[in-house]
Order: structure tokens, then sequence, then C-alpha cells
């Protein structure tokens, strides 16, 4: 998905055709995103009920709370593919870490990855005119840390480590480690 920007605003727009950057790497987080506009003079999470089924939304909602508070990794794991979370093996989730409860099939975390406690992974951003959805990958062997926030369309590498609290906005590489708000290679 390309992104056109709009200098004045700062904002973008999506033309949702997946292109990548002319350099052959994967395309920064907002054209890994793909954006709905809303219509009138509401917000765009005002019309959530138009984006996702209210019963699919509440399902979502109460697998997430128990598998927040579940004590057995297993158990967290098992939930969590049962909404479409992607769970390699060997996964550890913190407590009270949470998936997106909108599009929690657009998130995937891959084998022997950790997710801190009270971290978020985000696949949607409500905006004022529209709304943004974008896949969040966690590579093998890669950390998030406690409080940390991942944005939709980010990527975080193979064995990268993400600090507690730290929220993620871009693309992390493979060993590397970030921190701050937003997070920054260390």
């Amino acid at each position: 998905m390309a992104v056109t920007d709009d200098p004045a605003t700062g904002s973008g727009t999506g033309t949702g055709d997946g292109d990548a950057d002319t350099d052959g790497q994967r395309p920064e987080r907002h054209a890994a995103t793909t954006v709905h506009a809303t219509s009138g003079p509401k917000n765009s999470l005002q019309h959530w009920l138009e984006a996702r089924s209210f019963l699919r939304v509440c399902c979502n909602y109460v697998v997430i709370v128990l598998a927040r508070i579940a004590p057995s990794l297993r158990l967290k794991s098992w939930l969590l593919r049962r909404i479409g979370v992607t769970v390699g093996d060997g996964v550890s989730w913190g407590l009270e870490s949470t998936p997106d409860v909108f599009w929690p099939e657009l998130v995937t975390v891959e084998d022997q990855a950790i997710i801190g406690y009270d971290a978020t992974l985000l696949c949607h951003e409500f905006l004022q005119d529209e709304y943004r959805t974008g896949e969040v990958v966690v590579r093998e062997r890669a950390m998030i840390g406690a409080g940390a926030v991942v944005l939709p369309g980010v990527e975080i590498g193979t064995g990268a480590q993400v600090a507690a609290n730290s929220l993620v906005t871009e693309d992390v590489p493979p060993e590397t480690t970030v921190a701050g708000v937003p997070a920054e290679v260390v």
C-alpha cells in the first residue's frame, strides 16, 4: 500500500496497492496499513460498528480478558488462537498482555517470542476522519518489554528487543534493541 503524504497536514492516504519501497525493503508503517475513510462530522471511532461486528468484538474482548489473566502460557496461546491470533510454539505472554481486540487475526507472534507484562499489540488506529488497520508481526525469539505498545503495520525482527514502556512506530530490524517514545535504536 503506497502512502501519499500531505505536507500541510502530515497525514497520508493509502492507495492500497501493497507495493514496497523502491529499495525492496518492507514499506514504512503507514504504507503497511490500509486506510478506511469515514464520513460525516463524527470521529472515526464512532463508526466502529461499521468496521466490525458488535458480537465479534464482544467475543474477542471476553477471550482477551481471559487470556490476559490466565496463569498458563499454554492456555493463553490456546485462547488467543481461537480468535485468530497466529501464535508460534513456545510463545510467552506476560500477565495483562493484549493483542488487538478489533482485528486479532492481524497479529502474528512467531516461535519463542516473549510479549511482556501489559504490552499491547495494536492492529488498528482510529483517527478523526479515517481509521487504519495493519498487521503486527513479532518474529522468532523477539521480545516486547512490559508496557510497550506496538502500532499497526510494524514488524519486530527476529531476536529484536523492545524496551519496557516503548512506543514502537516503525519496524525493528533483527537483533536490534529499541527504547523510548517513539522507540529508537539504542
